[in-house]
């Protein structure tokens, strides 16, 4: 390899860890928006609510809407503004949606909160693609340590947005929780200067010799529809517990909404905390095994849950929760990328995506339905048809040898 070869290469590395660096501070200050949100989302719902408080989740179903709007507008800001541009732009939704939340608690108007989470949700859309940007700034073989230092962000985000939500539930008193939203500003202010640094490089377009595929004869697969149900399954049992767990604890329960928050900090520890080898297990035992050890380890979840209404109840049942999803949907997402070419990606994801989070919001909204009605222990009730279902398809993939597409 000659010197300029090498140099070449030096810089571009260089470049790289620049770049990941400033990612990584901006994943672990924007992904801790989602956390706090969902430690203290309902509850500060709950409170806004009158008689009636069947629509305590609402504003958390406005946040995954959000989450799936922000899909499709980063990639539309992408093109029209360039990827460093849409990642600021995302950074300043959350500021202006935190703003909007505390707001919304000041004036006791529910709908306006609703509309707060939606716009911190949509920033989250934009979150969730820092990961890529990561491994796009990077040459291949610095690739997994890129994902590796986002995935350690989500680590921290895992910590600070919980902790957030707890020290400024009273800053803004006596209007609770106003403070916890309004911490989202200057967060969002500093990510936005933070990703100013960046210099990412221009994305190279990759032709196919295989013409796409119509995607009716893709989804039709038996690959794909298992891999989008377990996933979409795990997903939205994920989020039907997780969004109901805090009012479960404060208010059937009596639990202090510290307490609930530090069962959600448990909670998205464990959501992320497995995916440092997570990969390596989907690579040496398949996807599809992992994917059946998640729905077990969901099951689990609601054995533990269905035992009693302790603080360790709650917080063992939302660990098992957070891991059941990881396994689940990171191996189920595996499934389903290896059910079409790299060509046929963009039109797979977004039919995937779409039904993805439309189910979502449906079961956060659900969430609060169901506790409001039934309480606790039928929520619990309902992981075992879904991840039961979920697991035969999984085993009949299992058996049935279906081969990925090459």
């Amino acid at each position: 390899m000659s010197a300029v070869s090498v140099a070449g290469l030096e810089g571009q590395l260089s470049e790289a860890k620049r770049n990941v660096f400033l990612l990584t501070l901006a994943q672990a200050i924007l992904g801790s928006a989602g956390p706090l949100s969902f430690s203290v989302g309902a509850l500060a719902g709950y409170q806004l609510l009158g008689a009636d408080k069947s629509l305590a989740t609402a504003p958390l179903t406005g946040f995954n809407i959000g989450v799936a709007l922000g899909a499709v507008a980063v990639a539309l800001a992408a093109r029209f503004l360039g990827r460093k541009a849409g990642f600021i732009l995302g950074a300043l939704l959350c500021s202006t949606g935190g703003a909007l939340a505390a707001v919304a608690l000041f004036r006791t108007d529910f709908w306006l909160f609703a509309l707060g989470l939606m716009l911190i949700g949509l920033a989250g859309g934009f979150t969730q693609k820092i990961r890529f940007a990561a491994a796009d700034a990077s040459p291949s073989f610095y690739k997994p340590k890129a994902i590796s230092w986002i995935l350690a962000g989500g680590i921290v985000s895992a910590i600070v947005g919980p902790q957030l939500a707890i020290f400024g539930k009273d800053v803004l008193a006596p209007v609770t929780f106003a403070g916890t939203f309004i911490a989202l500003v200057p967060l969002g202010l500093l990510a936005a200067g933070i990703l100013c640094f960046l210099k990412l490089p221009e994305l190279k377009q990759t032709v196919s010799s295989a013409p796409a595929r119509p995607l009716f004869e893709i989804i039709a697969t038996r690959r794909f529809i298992t891999g989008m149900i377990c996933g979409i399954g795990s997903y939205a049992l994920m989020t039907f517990m997780m969004t109901g767990a805090p009012l479960a604890m404060v208010i059937g329960c009596g639990f202090p909404s510290e307490l609930a928050t530090l069962g959600i900090q448990w909670h998205v520890l464990a959501m992320f905390g497995p995916s440092f080898f997570t990969g390596v297990l989907i690579t040496r035992f398949g996807a599809e095994k992992v994917v059946a050890a998640g729905l077990i380890i969901l099951m689990a979840c609601a054995i533990v849950a269905h035992m009693g209404v302790e603080l360790w109840n709650f917080w063992l049942a939302l660990i098992l929760l957070g891991a059941g999803w990881n396994f689940g949907f990171i191996g189920a997402t595996s499934i389903v990328s290896s059910s079409y070419r790299p060509h046929e990606a963009d039109k797979v994801q977004g039919f995937h995506d779409i039904i993805l989070f439309g189910t979502v919001a449906l079961s956060s909204f659900s969430s609060g339905q169901v506790f409001t009605a039934w309480g606790w222990s039928v929520m619990n009730l309902v992981i075992w048809p879904v991840a039961g279902f979920c697991l035969i398809l999984v085993l009949t993939l299992i058996f049935s040898r279906t081969q990925k597409v090459v």
